[in-house]
C-alpha cells in the first residue's frame, strides 16, 4: 500500500505563481436513468469532493501563447484538459493575453476520481479573475460542459445532486466522512463502459428526500467493470471485508464511507500489502469557491 498517500494543501487564493486546488471527487452513487437520442446517458448521481489534490501553477505570458509546462507522455499538449479551458476562456479575454501552466498531479489519471475535468474547472476559475474576464459562475461552468460533464461540478465547488449528463447540479451538504480510496493500477476507458451493451440503463430515478432518507443505491457501472477488468473487481472486494465499498465513476478507483479518521486508517492500514490507495477527508466545497 501507498502509506504516505497524502493530499497537498495548497492556497485557498487565486494568484499568479501560486499553486491552486484541483480537488479530486467521488460518486457516491451512480444511476443510468436512460439514454437520449444523441446517444448521451441520463443519469443521477451524487459527487463528493475529497481532499485529493491536483495543483494548477499559472505564469504570466504577454505572447498570447498557452504553454504546458509539465507535458503528459502519450497526451498531446492541446489535448490537455486543462490548456484547452485556457484556450475557451481566451476568446473572452482581453487580446494577448498568454499563460504558462504547470499542472502537478496526485490524483490518479482514468480512475473515475475527475482530476482532468477539475485541473480544467481550477483553470477556468482562476483565469477568469486574473485575466480579468468577468465570467459568472454560470457562464464558466456552460464553457466547461462543453469540456466535460464533470466540469460544472468543480466549477460550481459545491457538492451535489447530479442529474441529465452530470450538468444539472443541486447543492447538497453532505456529514464529515473520511474514505479509504484504492487506485488499482489499470485504466478505465469511460467510453467502452457506456458503450458496452450490458449496461443497465433503466434504473428508477431517484429525489433527493430519498437519498438522505437512505434509499439503497449504487452504481450501474460497476458490473461491467468487474467483468472487463477483474482488478478491479478483486480491489472492491478486499475493501469490502472491512466496509461497504463500490467504484466511482467508471473507474478504476473504488472506495469506502467512515465517519472518523481513525477508523478510515486501521482499515487503510489492513488491506494487502500490494494495493495501492490513500485516505481523504471529504470537503464541504471547493477550496477556491471558500
Amino acid at each position: 500500500m501507498n502509506l504516505d498517500a497524502r493530499s497537498i494543501s495548497p492556497t485557498s487564493g487565486i494568484g499568479w505563481g501560486v499553486p491552486m486546488a484541483a480537488p479530486a471527487k467521488l460518486n457516491l452513487f451512480l444511476h443510468v436513468t436512460g439514454r437520449r437520442a444523441d446517444g448521451y446517458h441520463r443519469l443521477q448521481s451524487v459527487f463528493r469532493l475529497i481532499d485529493r489534490f491536483d495543483l494548477i501553477t499559472l505564469e504570466p505570458r504577454e505572447d498570447g501563447q498557452i504553454v504546458l509546462a509539465t507535458p503528459i507522455e502519450g497526451l498531446a499538449d492541446a489535448d490537455h484538459l486543462a490548456v484547452r479551458a485556457a484556450r475557451l476562456l481566451r476568446a473572452h479575454a482581453p487580446a494577448a493575453c498568454g499563460v504558462t501552466l504547470r499542472v502537478d498531479k496526485t490524483i490518479p489519471v482514468g480512475g473515475g476520481l475527475g482530476g482532468g475535468s477539475s485541473d480544467a474547472a481550477t483553470t477556468l476559475i482562476a483565469l477568469n479573475g486574473l485575466w480579468d474576464v468577468g465570467l459568472s459562475v454560470d457562464e464558466l461552468a456552460h464553457l466547461g460542459l462543453s469540456l466535460g460533464a464533470d466540469v460544472p461540478v468543480f466549477v460550481r465547488g459545491f457538492n451535489a445532486f447530479g442529474e441529465g449528463v452530470g450538468e444539472q447540479l443541486t447543492p447538497i451538504d453532505l456529514p464529515p466522512a473520511w474514505y479509504v480510496v484504492l487506485t488499482p493500477p489499470v485504466l478505465v476507458p469511460t467510453g467502452e463502459i457506456f458503450g458496452d451493451v450490458a449496461l443497465t440503463r433503466d434504473t428508477p430515478e431517484m429525489t433527493i428526500a430519498a437519498f438522505f432518507g437512505g434509499q439503497q443505491t449504487h452504481n450501474d457501472l460497476e458490473p461491467v467493470v468487474r467483468r472487463r477488468y477483474p482488478l478491479v473487481g478483486r480491489y472492491i472486494d478486499g475493501l469490502s471485508r472491512y466496509a461497504p465499498a463500490r467504484l466511482t465513476g467508471s473507474g478504476a478507483c473504488v472506495f469506502s464511507e467512515f465517519r472518523d479518521e481513525g477508523r478510515a486508517r486501521e482499515v487503510f492500514a489492513l488491506l494487502d500489502a500490494g494495493m495501492q490507495g490513500f485516505v481523504a477527508c471529504g470537503l464541504k466545497g471547493h477550496p477556491l469557491a471558500q
